[in-house]
C-alpha cells in the first residue's frame, strides 16, 4: 500500500460542492435552504490534447480549418480564456496536473528520459489526482500517453491510482502513430499490423476504441477518465482515408524528411511527411471526431447530466516533424511556441461542460492553471484535499458563483532546457527570465498582458517595484530538486 505523506485530514479551505450548487442556482432569499443533501458523484472525463495551440480550435479563433465537435462542447459549457498548462513540455505539464503542484514543487519538472522506454518516474509516495478519486469510490482509467514513469516502475499509471491504462507509457515512443507496441496495464501488446514498416493499426483509433469501452463498462458507477491523446504531436501522420480529404487544400505543402528505416526506426525519430499541412489538419479532425464520439456516447448512455467533460492541451504548439504553426496561426496573437514560457508556450484552450450545472455558451477570464484541477475536482466530489497543493479550486467559476472565487497571488513556471527559463504571472503582469543557467543575472522581461497580449513591449525599466516582487517570487516559488536542478542555486542572481 502506498504511504501518503500528506496530511489528508486537513481540508483545503474549500466550500462543499452542494453549497456551491445552491449558490449557483438560488437567489439571495433561497440561500437559507437545506444543505444536507447527498453529494452527487459526477463522472469526470478530462481530455488532454498534445501540443495543441491556443488558436488551433475554431472556438478560439482558428480560421483555416474547423473543429465542430469541440466547438459543440464549448457551446454547451464554459470556455476559459486565461487557462495555463503545467509546463511548456509534456512530462512536467502532466506532473503538475497529476499532483496539483506547479513546476517549482512538483516532482517531475522536465523531460528526463529513461532507456529503453519511459521517463523519470513520479515516486511511489506521490499522492495523485487519481488516488484522490479512489478515496471516493471512483473507477479510474487513463488512455493515451503517460510519460511519468517507465513500465512497471513506481511511476507506472497502475501504481499511481489508475485501475486501467491503455496506450503509450513512453512519450518518446509516442512520437509514432503506427507503433510496434502499446501497453495494456502492465502488459506490452504487440501490434502485428505495424510490424517492420507496416501501417495497419493507427494507434489513436485503437486507444479511442478502448476509451469508449471504458465508458460503456463503467456506466453504472462513478468514473474518472483521463484521455491523454497524442494528437497533434509530431510525427505528423493520419490514415489515408482521412488525409485524402485535405490533400491539396493547404498549399504550398511543407515537406519534412525524417527517418523511415534502419535500426532506430520508430524509436523516437519522426518519419517523413510530404504533406505536412494536410496531415496536421487531418489529425485535428480525428481528435475533434473522437471528442464528438465521447460526447455522443455519454449522451447515448444517459450519463450527460451527471458527467463533466473537460478539454484542454498540455502546452503550446510544436514546430517539429513538419509542423507549421505560423502557417495555421496556431497561437492566434500569442508569442512563442512549445518550450517557450511566453504566452504561446503555456496559455492553452480549456473548455468545461456539465449540462444543468455549468451555464452553456459562456466564457471566463479567470486566471487558472493545471495545478488547479486537483483541488477543483476534489472540491467537486467532496474529497479531502492536501494542504500543500499550489492549486486553487475554480469550482465557483464553473458553477457561476464568481463572488466566491479565490484568486492566485501568482502563477509560476520553470523550464530546464535551453539554458533554463522561468516565468511568473501576477495579476496583469507577466515576468519572463531566460538563460538563467548561463547568466544568473539575466534580466526579467516584464509585460502588461492587458494592453500587450503579444508580449512585444518590455516595460521592466518602468516598473522597479514589480520587478523586485518578481525576483522574490522567482527565488521563493521553488524547492530544490536533486534531479531537476538549476545549477548551484546561483541561477537567481543578485537582488
Amino acid at each position: 500500500m502506498k504511504i501518503n505523506t500528506m496530511n489528508l485530514k486537513k481540508i483545503y479551505s474549500v466550500v462543499p460542492m452542494f453549497a456551491l450548487l445552491m449558490i449557483a442556482s438560488c437567489n439571495e432569499q433561497k440561500k437559507e435552504t437545506k444543505t444536507n443533501e447527498a453529494i452527487v458523484s459526477p463522472n469526470i472525463i478530462y481530455i488532454l490534447a498534445d501540443d495543441l495551440g491556443y488558436g488551433d480550435l475554431s472556438s478560439y479563433g482558428q480560421k483555416n480549418f474547423e473543429t465542430p465537435n469541440i466547438d459543440r462542447l464549448a457551446s454547451q459549457g464554459m470556455l476559459f480564456t486565461q487557462h495555463y498548462s503545467g509546463s511548456t513540455v509534456c512530462a512536467p505539464s502532466r506532473s503538475a496536473l497529476m499532483t496539483g503542484m506547479h513546476t517549482g514543487h512538483t516532482v517531475v519538472r522536465g523531460n528526463e528520459e529513461i532507456q529503453p522506454e519511459g521517463q523519470y518516474p513520479i515516486p511511489e509516495a506521490t499522492y495523485t489526482i487519481a488516488e484522490m478519486f479512489k478515496t471516493k469510490g471512483y473507477t479510474t482509467g487513463a488512455f493515451g500517453k503517460w510519460g511519468l514513469g517507465f513500465p512497471k516502475s513506481e511511476g507506472d499509471p497502475t501504481n499511481q491510482g489508475f485501475d486501467t491504462f491503455f496506450g503509450y507509457n513512453c512519450q518518446r515512443l509516442g512520437h509514432h502513430y503506427y507503433p510496434h507496441h502499446l501497453w495494456s496495464n502492465r502488459d506490452s501488446i504487440t501490434l502485428k499490423g505495424n510490424e517492420g514498416n507496416k501501417k495497419g493499426i493507427y494507434a489513436p483509433e485503437l486507444i479511442h476504441e478502448k476509451t469508449i469501452q471504458f465508458i460503456e463498462t463503467n456506466k453504472d458507477k462513478p468514473f474518472f477518465l483521463y484521455v491523454a491523446s497524442i494528437i497533434p504531436h509530431a510525427e505528423l501522420a493520419a490514415p489515408e482515408e482521412v488525409l485524402k480529404k485535405y490533400r491539396g487544400k493547404y498549399p504550398p505543402e511543407k515537406i519534412y524528411e525524417g527517418l523511415d528505416s534502419g535500426p532506430e526506426y520508430r524509436k523516437g525519430s519522426y518519419e517523413s511527411q510530404k504533406e505536412s499541412h494536410a496531415a496536421f489538419v487531418a489529425m485535428i479532425s480525428i481528435l475533434d471526431q473522437q471528442v464528438g464520439d465521447i460526447m455522443d456516447k455519454v449522451k447515448e448512455l444517459g450519463l450527460d447530466k451527471n458527467t463533466i467533460i473537460v478539454f484542454t492541451s498540455d502546452n503550446g504548439p510544436h514546430q517539429e516533424g513538419g509542423a507549421d504553426p505560423d502557417y495555421f496561426d496556431s497561437n492566434g496573437e500569442l508569442k512563442g511556441y512549445k518550450r517557450d514560457l511566453y504566452e504561446g508556450g503555456v496559455r492553452v484552450p480549456m473548455i468545461a461542460s456539465w449540462p444543468g450545472k455549468i451555464k452553456p455558451n459562456t466564457k471566463t477570464d479567470h486566471i487558472s492553471a493545471f495545478w488547479d484541477v486537483f483541488p477543483t475536482l476534489g472540491n467537486l466530489i467532496g474529497a479531502d484535499i492536501p494542504t500543500d497543493l499550489d492549486g486553487i479550486s475554480f469550482l465557483p467559476t464553473l458553477l457561476n458563483a464568481p463572488q466566491d472565487q479565490e484568486e492566485h497571488d501568482y502563477l509560476y513556471w520553470e523550464f530546464h532546457e535551453k539554458g533554463g527559463r522561468q516565468a511568473v504571472r501576477m495579476g496583469d503582469w507577466k515576468g519572463v527570465k531566460y538563460n538563467v543557467l548561463n547568466d544568473p543575472n539575466a534580466p526579467i522581461e516584464l509585460y502588461n498582458l492587458i494592453v500587450d497580449i503579444k508580449e512585444e513591449h518590455d516595460v521592466a525599466v518602468d516598473q522597479p517595484d514589480i520587478i523586485s516582487t518578481m525576483k522574490k517570487i522567482l527565488k521563493e516559488a521553488r524547492t530544490p530538486s536533486d534531479v531537476f536542478t538549476f545549477g548551484q542555486d546561483t541561477y537567481l542572481g543578485s537582488e
